[in-house]
């Protein structure tokens, strides 16, 4: 095991996000972007499996239906591009969005049950689409559930489009 896991070659370095479809963003959508681009960066587990080492710059982007992982070395050039379809995420990131709208409210004017109640849904459900990311992916990318979790969030703001 590697002291520093900045060490470790089977990792991302660098995450772009497709902004052609994004019009705007709220303050705290855009802080969850932010967020979980510095945590993923600042510690993930992604490998391709094969013979693609790392480590790896993503771009993730939608088209026609479908989430793409475009990933590339470090000098940018696409190792793979691994599309998965949006159709098994969008009712859980539909219902994400809702309790998240619901607990930023919340915080606002709800009491505190109120806000935990929201906050444990909202975490529920996004444990849920990561793990259904994490499985999505198998056999193609292997990585941890906290990086899982961290690309959910960015799936989840590439999918505003409002």
């Amino acid at each position: 095991m590697l002291d520093d896991p900045s060490a470790d070659p089977e990792r991302i370095i660098n995450v772009t996000l497709d902004e052609r479809s994004v019009v705007r963003r709220s303050p705290e959508i855009e802080h969850e972007r932010q967020v979980a681009i510095f945590d993923l960066l600042e510690g993930n587990q992604f490998s391709l499996d094969g013979d693609l080492q790392g480590p790896y710059d993503l771009f993730l982007s939608i088209e026609e239906n479908r989430l793409l992982f475009d990933v590339r070395d470090e000098s940018g050039i696409t190792l793979t591009v691994i599309p998965l379809p949006l159709t098994p995420f969008r009712r859980i990131i539909k219902d994400y969005f809702k309790v998240c709208e619901s607990y930023f409210e919340a915080i606002k004017r709800g009491s505190n049950a109120q806000i935990e109640a929201l906050d444990q849904g909202r975490r529920g459900l996004h444990v849920e689409g990561s793990e259904l990311l994490k499985g999505r992916l198998e056999g193609t990318v292997a990585l941890d559930l906290d990086t899982a979790r961290r690309l959910f969030t960015l799936i989840c703001v590439l999918h505003i489009r409002a």
